[in-house]
């Protein structure tokens, strides 16, 4: 290569890298001093609460016993 080739190509890359630069900076932007609010969250009590009666009642259906219809697999 020729010092010639050498520098143009040295030229271009420059060029390229500042271009770039300002293309990023137009498309991206700057950061802002603002600040961000968040939402906060209670912590967590080792309190606890009775249920909903008309949800838990002693009445309802308890979907955790077995049943059995009729005779099915006895002898």
């Amino acid at each position: 290569m020729k010092k010639s080739d050498i520098a143009a190509i040295i030229l271009i890359s420059s060029v390229s890298i500042i271009v770039a630069y300002f293309v990023a900076s137009a498309i991206i932007g700057k950061p802002t001093g603002e600040t961000a609010k968040i939402k906060t969250i209670e912590p967590i009590s080792a309190e606890v609460e009775k249920p909903d009666t008309s949800i838990f009642n002693s009445e309802a259906i308890n979907p955790t016993v077995e049943v059995e219809i009729g005779d099915v697999g006895k002898p």
